[in-house]
């Protein structure tokens, strides 16, 4: 019997701090590319992730995955490590990497594919600085030119 993958999506919310800086450049050059986000005091957002996986349906518990065990594995990959923390000095991952929307989305979708069990597949992340301000990413196997995995 053909078993139907599904594409199965949750949001978490996350606090974190950041500064955009790059210690190789001078201060003027920083704050003339990161503006206001190179305070060197930080900033903070309430992030919003949506998650997105995707697998087989189980034909015994009609789920993709328990959300119990998927939330496990997000409070795990994304929230311990980012919640609550100036991402800059706590994390280690962003001592070397500016940490802009666009490199947590990255942080996250790799952490988390970390952790899922290898019948289920990663689809993308999305993640949310505000309300008018997201990245989507699909991990780097996504093909640009012609728009699929």
């Amino acid at each position: 019997m053909l078993i139907d993958k599904v594409y199965l999506s949750r949001k978490i919310y996350f606090a974190s701090g950041h500064r955009y800086h790059i210690d190789d450049w001078t201060d003027e050059k920083n704050k003339e590319v990161f503006g206001p986000c190179n305070n060197p005091h930080g900033h903070g957002h309430n992030y919003e992730l949506e998650v997105t996986i995707v697998g087989p349906v189980d034909q015994k518990t009609g789920m993709v995955i328990n959300l119990t065990d998927l939330d496990k594995i997000l409070k795990d990959s994304v929230m311990s490590p980012l919640d609550h923390r100036f991402l800059n000095y706590e994390v280690d991952y962003f001592k070397k990497t500016v940490p802009t929307t666009e490199n947590i989305a990255i942080f996250c979708f790799n952490e988390i594919k970390k952790l899922l069990p290898i019948e289920i597949d990663l689809h993308k992340v999305k993640l949310y600085e505000n309300s008018d301000l997201f990245v989507e990413y699909y991990g780097e196997n996504y093909d640009f030119k012609n728009k699929k995995i």
